[in-house]
């Protein structure tokens, strides 16, 4: 996990294309207004998801099987056992 970055609302607001770059790259944000936190900026868990899935699936297409939803939760499931 990379180390949050603290970025004022003025700079939030005038640098945005280049923050969501790095958020999408898995960077975090505190975003502050008068130096005081009032909202994290964070990489979305469904685009997790989706790279788990897509990854799942390589793996599955070279074994000639594919994954379900049922097949995804049972997995996360066994996992945290």
């Amino acid at each position: 996990m990379k180390v949050c970055e603290e970025v004022g609302s003025y700079d939030a607001k005038t640098k945005l294309p280049e923050i969501l770059r790095k958020v999408a790259k898995g960077s975090y944000f505190t975003i502050t207004n008068r130096g005081k936190p009032v909202a994290d900026l964070i990489p979305t868990r469904s685009t997790n998801r989706k790279r788990t899935l897509e990854a799942i699936e390589d793996i599955l297409k070279i074994q000639g099987q594919t994954v379900s939803d049922e097949v995804l939760k049972a997995s996360i499931e066994n996992g945290r056992k």
